[in-house]
């Protein structure tokens, strides 16, 4: 389909997404969020694609939500639209999804950030949820993304007051893998999704949903978890692959079977 609000590039075995409404700071709206629901179709489709960043420019990654396009919604028409459940869409994703964030990412842009499996973040990053200043909260996901990347009292402090954290607070704290100059953050991001596409598909898959069950399960349950798709993995011709070329000492060539 063609996209209006966002630019969606391959190179290599990585797809690209640039959120491309730069007069609005990258704001989110409801046609942005079913462009990117449609591109993330897309990259899940397609087998040459193995890692996926999404980033918007040095200015913003997004400032957030559009707030013209909600002030005047209902309760009911919020929840028919239920457009905010599209922020889900990185986590539910089979493949990794790299968030590359310049700028403000805020509201709504700090949860797709966040919903994202790795944030690579340049030193002007800010992240922020600055919702409680137009009187509503985070709805798409801030208040249980962030506490789990940087723990209850700082994300309640920011939560409650909307004030925001720099890249290096931000890096200290887990909330990004890395701070790097704003004029190298999207290569950055791009050599590490090419380092992560280098490896067996399958087993990516199984390592990506393994660690999201750590918010979703007891530790008991979560080892099972692991355990069982480390064992399915001993089915695969890429585990009999990597096994036999590590033993050979030579590189290895995954199939994804």
């Amino acid at each position: 389909m063609p996209y209006e609000n966002i630019i969606v590039t391959i190179e290599d075995s990585i797809g690209l997404i640039q959120l491309n409404r730069p007069k609005v700071l990258n704001a989110l709206n409801a046609a942005v969020m079913r462009e990117l629901g449609q591109a993330f179709d897309e990259f899940e489709a397609n087998d040459a694609v193995r890692c996926i960043v999404i980033y918007g420019n040095e200015r913003a990654f997004s400032a957030g939500a559009d707030i013209d396009a909600m002030k005047t919604a209902t309760p009911v028409e919020m929840l028919q639209r239920d457009w905010v459940a599209q922020w889900d869409r990185p986590r539910r994703m089979k493949k990794p999804v790299i968030a590359a964030v310049s700028g403000y990412a805020l509201g709504g842009g700090c949860e797709l950030a966040m919903a994202c499996d790795i944030i690579i973040a340049s030193e002007t990053a800010q992240f922020g949820q600055p919702e409680i200043n137009i009187g509503v909260i985070p709805g798409a996901g801030g208040t249980q993304r962030l506490p789990r990347a940087i723990g209850k009292a700082r994300a309640m402090e920011m939560i409650l007051t909307g004030k925001f954290m720099k890249a290096d607070e931000a890096e200290r704290r887990g909330l990004v893998a890395r701070v790097v100059p704003v004029e190298s953050y999207l290569e950055e991001a791009k050599a590490l999704a090419r380092e992560i596409a280098s490896k067996p598909p399958i087993a990516v898959q199984f390592a990506k949903e393994c660690v999201n069950k750590v918010y979703e399960l007891p530790l008991g349950e979560g080892l099972e978890y692991e355990r069982r798709h480390f064992y399915f993995l001993f089915s695969t011709e890429d585990q009999r692959e990597g096994m036999e070329a590590f033993l050979a000492k030579r590189k290895p060539q995954w199939k994804g079977k």
